[in-house]
């Protein structure tokens, strides 16, 4: 497969702020930067600009799938479709589990974005038999009209079963043990689809064609958000208000949801998406070269940065004063201690990007390494 420069980039960006919104949960001093009572302006943006990563990735996904499986038997697609979405599975509950939490006891079992993707790689491997349009629209069907869903009483059998699939859920397996579904699984396989639909379509254009459509498709899906939003009806279950504050305004009409990922939440942010992608078609130059590094080589990225987060966030606490026996892990506890700790927004930045500098000779090398042994099948799991 011949690599989209523009998917690299694109990728490579959104891992980037990716990693503000992850040292931001590990580091800030924990208000909720979503809760309009008490966040600001800067903390609900920071917060707000990371919503393009999950989509983003999901995204890329699918699209990247259809562009590698060309030329290549369909049974064997499928296999690699299974095998690759069960390791990813694997993965989010082993050594993504254990960078989140740093707990040996693997207390909290976390659903999230890793996860989806290889149950969404598992439920494509038999439709991949459909032409691209037809998966194209079965995962526009999902993203317009999964919402509907929020009428039914999941709190109640016999929809209560399905709702792991559609809402956040989590379970207590135990006094001390639990399982959290941060991801549903069928939201995000509509963004998969869309994707791989997009890879057959949109993306088997022209560079020319594909980059102006990518481009009039992300001003047409921020058009739609904002129009929707505006109708305060469908596309979200928070609707905004008005206030007398028009900075609070602007940010209730922003505040959009992304546990399960809502219409407008994906409208938003894939259309910031396909304008990225159109934006960076063809571009050259040492910042498209750095960015486009990380893209390369995004499971390698996400891996390490969770752990060298965590290790920052502990350092952060040996300054501020606390010793081992302060920490605190368990069921959602990342070790911070009971008292207060943490540091506000304006130092969270100068550490992500150092985080992120930290991180690219090392992505530099594994993408380096994976060109030149492009033989190994393994490599393709990492």
């Amino acid at each position: 497969m011949r690599r989209i420069n523009s998917i690299d980039f694109t990728r490579g960006l959104v891992m980037i702020v990716m990693a503000l919104d992850h040292t931001r949960d590990l580091l800030h001093i924990g208000t909720d930067p979503t809760d309009l009572s008490v966040t600001t302006p800067l903390l609900f943006l920071t917060r707000w600009i990371t919503h393009l990563c999950a989509p983003t990735f999901v995204f890329l996904s699918g699209v990247s799938a259809y562009l590698s499986f060309q030329n290549t038997e369909l049974k064997e697609n499928q296999k690699f479709l299974v095998s690759r979405g069960l390791w990813l599975v694997l993965l989010e509950f082993t050594i993504v589990g254990l960078g989140i939490w740093f707990d040996l006891k693997f207390r909290t079992l976390f659903f999230q974005v890793i996860g989806a993707i290889g149950i969404g790689f598992i439920l494509l491997a038999p439709l991949i038999r459909l032409s691209s349009k037809t998966i194209l629209i079965i995962g526009l069907a999902i993203i317009f009209l999964h919402n509907l869903l929020g009428l039914l009483p999941f709190n109640q059998p016999p929809y209560s079963y399905l709702a792991p699939l559609f809402t956040f859920s989590v379970f207590q397996l135990s006094d001390t043990h639990v399982f959290a579904i941060s991801y549903p699984p069928i939201p995000w396989f509509g963004i998969m689809l869309l994707g791989y639909g997009f890879g057959g379509t949109v993306f088997s254009l022209s560079p020319r064609k594909r980059k102006t459509l990518l481009y009039k498709l992300g001003w047409l899906s921020l058009l739609l958000f904002v129009v929707l939003r505006y109708i305060n009806i469908y596309g979200d279950p928070i609707p905004w208000k008005i206030d007398r504050d028009p900075v609070l305004v602007i940010m209730s009409f922003l505040n959009v949801t992304k546990y399960p990922p809502s219409l407008l939440y994906t409208l938003v942010t894939l259309g910031i998406c396909f304008i990225i992608l159109s934006v960076s078609a063809n571009k050259h130059g040492k910042f498209i070269k750095v960015v486009s590094t990380y893209g390369k080589v995004p499971l390698f990225y996400y891996l390490i940065h969770w752990y060298i987060i965590h290790t920052a966030m502990f350092v952060m606490l040996f300054f501020q004063g606390f010793e081992l026996k302060d920490l605190v892990f368990g069921s959602f506890q990342f070790g911070r201690p009971k008292a207060p700790s943490g540091l506000e927004i304006w130092y969270i930045y100068p550490i992500w990007l150092g985080i992120v500098a930290l991180l690219y000779p090392m992505c530099k090398w594994y993408a380096s390494y994976k060109a030149a042994h492009k033989d190994n099948k393994w490599l393709r799991y990492l």
